[in-house]
């Protein structure tokens, strides 16, 4: 399949407006399939299949409209990465959603009463997303400053390029970090397992759309929400730049804690961590059981 290349001398007058519209045009039509799925009692099937579909209308999009063409280079990652996202990030979205469906956690239910059950369910949803965010939130930003946390997050941060395919490239032990930051609070409040489903989905989906290398003009979504803007500045080398932007799914515990980056320049391309951990899976797995083995110090 031959591609197009949009290159600034020829792109069309409607292009940037697609690279203004297309993350909300993108965001809205996931959750509206989830919702649909949700409301005819299919909500694992349908999600299922809407992140499927998203996930290779993404790869369209990548090769029609790059952020970074030389991402488009086969990095001999993606075995690694499929069993990454297959171990670690789907079977920890379908264990949160079996968690809240079996009630294994009803016990940390302690204030219940504060769940605002009657309000609209978007009310709860948003605030199932805030809450669940401080979670993510802390996890994320303790993982980049306290070793013992950080071998396992480095398996994330070593990819030398951002595509949708390795967006699940998460160690197990860093998926189930995050899920222990996260779950337990909105559990303590009480949210229903409504909630858990629509945190779980939506969560998924802009990880996607995050580590997406598609052009993009996210300047007013960025405000709000964890996008491929920010989220390449998280990946920088530079310490001042990638130790920013924690956020899984919105900003707000960066805009309140300082941790909030999004600078006027291009976000750097040459991505990826000052240590080289093994190439292949099952190395990459042993690694932060083993670090001083596994970990080889990249040249200064």
């Amino acid at each position: 399949m031959s591609m197009v290349n949009f290159s600034s001398s020829n792109r069309p007058l409607s292009y940037a407006l697609i690279t203004k519209i297309l993350w909300p045009f993108i965001f809205v039509a996931c959750v509206s399939a989830t919702a649909y799925g949700i409301h005819i009692g299919y909500d694992s099937i349908v999600f299922s299949i809407t992140y499927i579909v998203l996930g290779l209308s993404l790869w369209q999009l990548e090769r029609l409209m790059p952020f970074e063409r030389t991402w488009l280079i086969n990095d001999g990652q993606m075995w690694p990465d499929f069993l990454h996202t297959l171990f670690s990030k789907l079977l920890g979205f379908y264990v949160t959603v079996s968690v809240a469906n079996l009630g294994l956690l009803d016990s940390l239910r302690v204030w219940d009463h504060f769940w605002p059950n009657t309000y609209p369910l978007f009310f709860q949803v948003c605030l199932g997303l805030v809450i669940a965010e401080f979670g993510f939130y802390w996890a994320h930003r303790i993982s980049h400053i306290w070793p013992p946390l950080w071998r396992f997050h480095s398996v994330h941060h070593s990819v030398t390029r951002l595509w949708f395919f390795n967006t699940g490239r998460f160690h197990l032990g860093d998926t189930l970090r995050s899920m222990v930051f996260s779950l337990p609070l909105m559990f303590m409040l009480g949210a229903p397992q409504i909630i858990f489903t629509w945190v779980g989905g939506i969560t998924a989906i802009i990880g996607l759309l995050t580590h997406c290398n598609i052009e993009m003009d996210n300047r007013y979504v960025n405000w709000l929400f964890n996008t491929p803007n920010l989220h390449r500045w998280h990946h920088s080398k530079n310490s001042v730049e990638g130790n920013t932007n924690y956020g899984e799914n919105l900003m707000i515990w960066d805009w309140i804690f300082g941790s909030y980056f999004n600078a006027t320049i291009r976000p750097p391309t040459e991505i990826g961590i000052k240590e080289q951990i093994p190439t292949h899976y099952i190395g990459q797995v042993i690694a932060p059981f083993r670090w001083e083995k596994y970990r080889i110090k990249a040249p200064s």
